[in-house]
């Protein structure tokens, strides 16, 4: 697409498709010429480059013409057979050219003709949307490595408006993260961006590729999409549909909705965060939401021997009880179950009794006592960082 015309651009490379495309369909050897009756493509390669005279007649007057032996053979680099312009809109931008006997090629003529206006016009349309391809994956990268100290939020928000977006709108951050289910399978872009602006269809969606695998959404955050887990809702049907159709596993996480370049960025961030941390605190699940893993973030967010040192001093000898798991799980219950009996049995799928009897033994274990709040809150918070150390540090996976 010529970026000043708007029209389509008659290359040598897409004049070469062209030509072995028709020869191809027709049986004929098919020649294009640009606008000065330069061959440009040609099923015969020793012709490219050299002059077609006749086309010169054909792209002044915007008509075909026939070229019989005898003709042909008074003009430099003809060969009868007929000539005709290619046009777009108003403007003859090249001729095709059919080598053989007048009545014969006479009756492909048109529809050669429409045939190349139509294979320019397809080309010029694939190009136009691989750049408007290539503009989204631009933007969602400049959201994603934004720094307000080197990038003008202004420039950013222009290219929104370009993109038909409107820059001041709420939006979350969405991140994708996908493989083949089946090592050695195929995964395909287009494939996977399709199944996701399925999903995410509103008009102020936008979603590209950051790096292979890995696709950001912004999605629009307004109306029903502000409700609870609406969005998270969003992210597994997405996953379960690129998991039925093409094979492929995944795992998405939330960000918390922003407006502008920095709401986003900010947005970007906390989804960023949340899928790395997320399958460390919850390693069942494929959806993960900013705001329900604050905790675990600021955790993670402190040096890894800082943690360390804090999960010793409060959890002690406990982690070395052969039933450690269960009675971190039971802390993790109890305080996410608001210190209430009920709510947190309910939670841990256990029997009040039996959350009773846990609790009287961690406290005797510990020397803590585990039915106050403030001691209980300081164990919680060493248990989610005993699950970081264990499911992302390096030395206790060693």
């Amino acid at each position: 697409m010529d970026p000043l015309s708007g029209h389509p651009v008659l290359t040598p490379q897409l004049a070469q498709e062209i030509a072995h495309d028709i020869g191809r369909i027709t049986g004929f050897n098919v020649l294009i010429t640009d606008p000065g009756a330069v061959v440009i493509g040609c099923g015969d390669l020793s012709r490219v480059g050299t002059v077609h005279e006749a086309s010169l007649e054909v792209v002044r007057t915007g008509r075909p013409a026939i070229h019989t032996a005898g003709q042909a053979s008074r003009m430099r680099g003809v060969r009868q057979g007929m000539s005709l312009p290619i046009t777009v809109g108003e403007e003859v931008i090249g001729t095709v050219c059919l080598t053989g006997e007048p009545e014969e090629v006479d009756r492909f003529g048109l529809v050669v003709r429409r045939q190349a206006e139509i294979l320019l016009e397809e080309a010029a349309l694939l190009r136009s949307r691989m750049l408007h391809e290539r503009a989204v994956d631009d933007f969602v990268r400049d959201i994603a490595l934004y720094d307000p100290e080197v990038v003008d939020a202004g420039a950013v928000d222009a290219r929104a408006v370009e993109l038909g977006l409107a820059p001041g709108a709420a939006r979350a951050a969405l991140l994708l993260e996908v493989r083949a289910a089946d090592e050695g399978a195929a995964m395909s872009r287009i494939t996977v961006l399709r199944t996701v602006r399925e999903v995410f269809r509103d008009r102020q969606d936008v979603a590209g590729e950051q790096a292979a695998g890995r696709y950001v959404v912004l999605a629009a955050a307004y109306g029903e999409r502000t409700a609870p887990g609406r969005l998270a809702d969003a992210c597994g049907q997405l996953l379960s549909l690129l998991h039925e159709r093409h094979g492929l596993d995944g795992r998405m996480a939330v960000g918390e909705p922003g407006t502008g370049t920095t709401g986003m960025h900010h947005s970007y961030r906390d989804a960023a965060t949340a899928l790395r941390t997320g399958p460390a605190v919850f390693p069942g699940d494929r959806v993960y939401t900013a705001s329900e893993l604050r905790i675990p973030h600021l955790l993670g967010s402190t040096p890894r021997h800082g943690r360390a040192r804090f999960a010793d001093a409060v959890l002690g000898d406990l982690r070395g009880q052969p039933d450690w798991p269960t009675l971190r799980e039971t802390l993790i219950g109890w305080a996410e179950g608001g210190f209430h009996l009920v709510r947190s049995a309910e939670r841990l799928h256990i029997h009040r009794n039996t959350l009773l009897y846990r609790l009287e033994k961690i406290g005797k274990l510990s020397g803590k006592r585990v039915r106050e709040p403030v001691q209980a809150i300081e164990m919680y918070l060493a248990c989610l960082t005993d699950v970081l150390q264990e499911n992302t540090d390096p030395a206790r996976e060693r």
